[in-house]
This record gives C-alpha cells, structure tokens and sequence, in this order.
C-alpha cells in the first residue's frame, strides 16, 4: 500500500535553494515543470537573442502544435490499448498544441497561443469522461494526465479558463487510475510491469496532486518514489550503483528506446517535485544522476556493466512466469528523446556537480523539440520536450557553500525532504499484462533512421566482472 510521506525540514544553501511554496496556496504556481522564475527567463533569454534559446524557441514555433489556429477534436472516451477502437492519439495531440501553444504565449507575449491553449483544455473538461482500454489505459492515464496538468498550469491565471472543472476532470479521470495502479498494479504481482510503467502512474499522481493543491496526493507520489514496491521506485528503477559512479538502469536489459522514456519520466518526476521544494535529484546520493549518467554512456555507445535481474510476471492468483534480462540491449546512439537538457542543466547548472555523459548527449540532442518532432507515433509524444528553451540556466553563482543540501535537526543530506512551509478487472489468464507498446516502439524508431532489422545495433559487450555496492544491489 502507500505510505504518507513525512514533512521533515532540509535546511539548503543559497547556491541551491528549492523554490519556496506560495503562503496562500497549499503549492506554488505555476510549479509544475516551469515555475514563473523560468518562464520569465526563457522569454528574457529569446528577447534578447542569446543561445541556445534561440534555437529552441525556433523549434517550438516551428512545430505544427504550437500554431494558435489548432482546433481541438474532444472525446468522451479515450481508447488505448487491444481490444478497443483505439483513439488516444486525438488526446495527445491535442495535449501537445495546448501545452505549446502555452509556453509560446509566456515567451512571445502573444494573447493569441494563451487563448488556444485554454480553448483546447476547456473543450476537453467539458467533455472527457473516461479512459477506457486494455492495461494499455493505465499508462494513458499516467503520461497524459501529467502532461494535461503541466499544460493546464501555463494558463491557469487566464480568465476564461475553468480552473474548477479541469481539475474535476483531473481527479476523477486521470488520478484514480494512476494512484490505482500503483496500489493495485492491474491485479499483477509486483513486478509484472517494468519501470516506466510505474513511473507515468506517478508522474500523473505528482502533477495532478499539484495542479489541484492536494497535499496528501502528492505525499503519496513522494513516499512511492523512495519506497514504492513496484519497479518505478528508484532503488529498483536503479538497483545497482557500481563503483566507477555509474548505476545500472534496470530497463536497460529491456530496450534502448523504453530506457530512454523511463530517464525522461524519472527526471520530470524529479523536476516537479523539486519545484515544490523536495529535492528528489539528490535523494540516496543522487542515485538518479548515477542512473542517468549509465544511460547516456550506453546510449552513446559506452560500454556499461550489467547484473543479471530475474523478475516474477503474471497475475495474483493467475497465471505466472519469470523473466531474465542478463545484458544491457543493443543500442542505435542516434536514437533520442527530448530529456537531457532538464538532467543536465539541473546537475550541472543548479548544483555545479559533473554530469559528463549526460552533458555530451544533451549536447547531442540540441536544440530538444517536442511532440511532433519524434515521429508521428505515441513514443514521440511520451516527454513534453523543448528542453533547450525551458531548463537551458546560467550556473548559479559561487557561493563558497556545498552544492548539497545540508543537514538540518529533521532531515539528512539528500533525504529528498520538502523544507517545511507556512502554509478495475482483472486480466484472462495467459494474458500477458505487460505486452505493449511494441508497435509504437517500433514505429519511432523507424522515424528516428533506427536500423535494427538491418542488424544495425551496436551490442554492447558485459564486462568480465561486474561490481556491485550499497543498498539495493540485487
């Protein structure tokens, strides 16, 4: 079950202070993914031409989403998964014009891209009852209720904008599922679904808990993401931390492409929650850099260890089976996601640690787009993207104080503590419950040049020995 997440105090430097939350509201807003601090720099930055901005700025504009003449195509129910007439892309799509027509607006000035992106989020809270499908609706759930949120928070001051009735939509269409899943997991023993699976569920629980100022909500998605028991959790998202700095990505065993949308989705975790003053990058040693780190050595071609991971499937009471993955997958290093300019900047720039592997991707995959960028199937839609306008920041200045949030009476270096503040059926047997997403896998891959049918991954060779340390080394 989910425990609630204590409130204990983290005294932190002036070098790396979290936002403070707003006196008057139980969260900051806007706070999501972007606070106001970083809206009114990317619109600072691009006014006076400076780089990188301005190519990210440039991607955004150019994107067929971020137009003010989109028209939305609201559902009553969204469809995802086998066994139904499958139309969720319609809700990504329309998701994608309004959160970029809401970041044009904060950077250009223009009324014009405010006022579509609400036309888009009020057609759908006037609409949208239900999300219906295979297990296929539980990741719906999960990436399209945190990104409708961080959508939804760029406007949420505009005055035709129905605050009320998107956050009803929030919490009786997209949050029940996603907290469900990670109670319940589909009726699946504990480890049926892989990492990113978890982590949408509690990306979507974060930011709608957020969006609609409940605080016992967001405590949930905190205490999951250092106890959780399902793979999302970070020690078992990242179970092995070796000693040359780097900690395996368990869906590295898996695929390149769903390691890369698990990175993604941990670090929007991460960023969210930071922007509410818990510091979840740091947590247990800032194991997600070291996780980070793995994946972009990887996915640039880096030899990686790997410890062999055997984990239990099927349903509680069902059917069962077990699965090994024994290596790190093959990669292609021209595959990307839009996800390294958050990881980087934050590391780099907000707490003046190095980040070399994953700096050098980032590097790589500038300037970031967004949806419609990636391919025109549901993996390039997974990360809201235009990392490059968004989290591109001067390192903050040398204070002469640690980087590292420092010890207080309540709470230990990197405990991930928020400072303390004023104010379903279950599946046919034989089904496998976490069959998908292959078909999308594969066509984003094809849209990115990705050559695997044509043997042309780069396999990765396990070291003769692989080390292992600490906590969660299993």
């Amino acid at each position: 079950m989910l425990k609630a997440a204590g409130a204990a105090g983290v005294a932190v430097t002036a070098a790396t202070a979290l936002p403070a939350t707003a006196a008057d509201s139980a969260f900051a807003h806007p706070g999501l993914l972007h606070t106001r601090a970083d809206l009114a720099r990317m619109a600072a930055k691009v006014k006076v031409g400076a780089a990188p901005y301005t190519a990210g700025f440039a991607k955004l504009t150019a994107n067929r989403h971020a137009q003010s003449g989109w028209t939305p195509n609201p559902q009553a129910t969204v469809y995802r998964g086998a066994g139904s007439p499958q139309n969720y892309a319609t809700l990504y799509n329309d998701i994608h014009a309004a959160y970029q027509n809401g970041l044009r607006h904060h950077v250009s000035g223009d009324s014009a891209y405010a006022d579509t992106a609400v036309a888009i989020l009020n057609a759908w809270s006037a609409k949208l009852t239900s999300l219906e499908g295979s297990a296929d609706r539980f990741l719906a759930a999960g990436l399209y209720g945190y990104q409708f949120a961080n959508a939804a928070e760029l406007v949420r001051d505009h005055p035709d904008f129905d605050l009320p009735r998107f956050q009803e939509m929030l919490t009786k269409v997209f949050a029940p599922l996603s907290d469900d899943f990670l109670v319940r997991h589909n009726g699946a023993v504990i480890t049926n679904y892989w990492t990113n699976w978890d982590l949408c569920a509690m990306a979507c629980v974060l930011a709608t808990g957020i969006f609609c100022d409940d605080a016992s909500q967001v405590a949930r998605a905190v205490d999951y993401f250092k106890h959780g028991e399902g793979l999302g959790s970070i020690r078992k998202a990242i179970p092995v931390v070796y000693d040359d700095g780097l900690a395996e990505w368990l869906e590295a065993g898996r695929d390149q492409g769903h390691a890369l949308l698990g990175v993604g989705l941990m670090g929007t975790f991460c960023e969210m929650a930071w922007n509410q003053g818990y510091d979840l990058y740091g947590y247990d040693d800032s194991r997600f850099l070291k996780g980070a780190q793995y994946v972009a050595k990887w996915g640039m071609g880096g030899e990686v260890s790997y410890t062999a991971n055997t984990r239990a499937k099927g349903a509680i009471g069902g059917w069962s089976g077990r699965e090994t993955a024994s290596a790190a997958a093959g990669v292609d290093p021209a595959m990307t996601r839009p996800i390294w300019a958050m990881i980087a900047n934050h590391y780099t720039k907000r707490r003046g640690l190095s980040a070399s592997y994953v700096t050098r991707i980032a590097a790589r995959s500038a300037p970031e787009g967004g949806g419609g960028d990636y391919g025109p199937n549901s993996g390039g839609y997974d990360q809201l993207g235009f990392g490059t306008l968004a989290f591109t920041r001067d390192r903050v200045a040398d204070t002469g104080a640690s980087p590292v949030p420092a010890a207080s009476a309540s709470a230990s270096p990197g405990s991930g503590a928020r400072p303390q503040t004023g104010g379903t059926a279950s599946p046919a047997a034989g089904q496998d419950l976490a069959a998908t997403g292959s078909d999308d896998i594969a066509g984003w891959s094809a849209a990115a040049g990705i050559t695997a049918v044509a043997g042309g991954l780069l396999l990765l060779r396990r070291r003769d020995r692989v080390r292992g340390r600490g906590p969660g080394a299993y």
